[in-house]
């Protein structure tokens, strides 16, 4: 894994301006696209029961330059959305950048949270469950991710020309 070496005052961030489209569009919609996702690649994970340790469990995910959280759990197996008015196990925070950076497999987590550019709130250890579960996943095994992680590789320098 390709660890670069990018100053944080230096990082692309997300323009005021292209946060009206994530804005525009409801959560549910957002949580729908994401969900679904990530269904499908982990749906090995899911029927091996390797995920498991999600259940019922809330993670919330904070996109903080696009000003836009997703929140889900496991139910019977599937990620799923999870409700508002329970509060989240734990909560990741970071800017769309340094989430595609993880995505993409071009920066670890350990890296990210050490150098303070995710944040992680709550429950420490199912923290490190899920963590440790991306950390530990076999890409190859993973074709539509492997395909998915090409494209973000392919344009993040887009990303970071654009908008670093």
């Amino acid at each position: 894994m390709q660890t670069p070496d990018r100053k944080p005052s230096s990082l692309p961030v997300l323009p005021a301006p292209l946060k009206l489209p994530f804005k525009a569009l409801p959560a549910f919609i957002h949580n729908k696209v994401l969900l679904t996702t990530l269904n499908r690649i982990f749906a090995n994970e899911l029927r091996d029961g390797e995920m498991d340790f999600l259940e019922g469990k809330i993670i919330k995910i904070e996109i903080e330059d696009a000003g836009i959280e997703y929140r889900f759990t496991l139910t019977e197996g599937s990620l799923t959305a999870a409700d508002r008015i329970r509060s989240p196990d734990v909560i990741l925070q970071g800017t769309l950048y340094n989430y595609l950076l993880l995505a993409s497999r071009q920066e670890d987590t350990d890296t990210l949270f050490f150098s303070r550019r995710l944040h992680m709130q709550g429950d420490t250890e199912l923290g490190l469950y899920v963590k440790n579960f991306l950390d530990g996943m076999d890409m190859d095994s993973h074709k539509m991710s492997a395909y998915l992680e090409s494209l973000l590789q392919k344009s993040l320098p887009v990303y970071e020309r654009l908008f670093g």
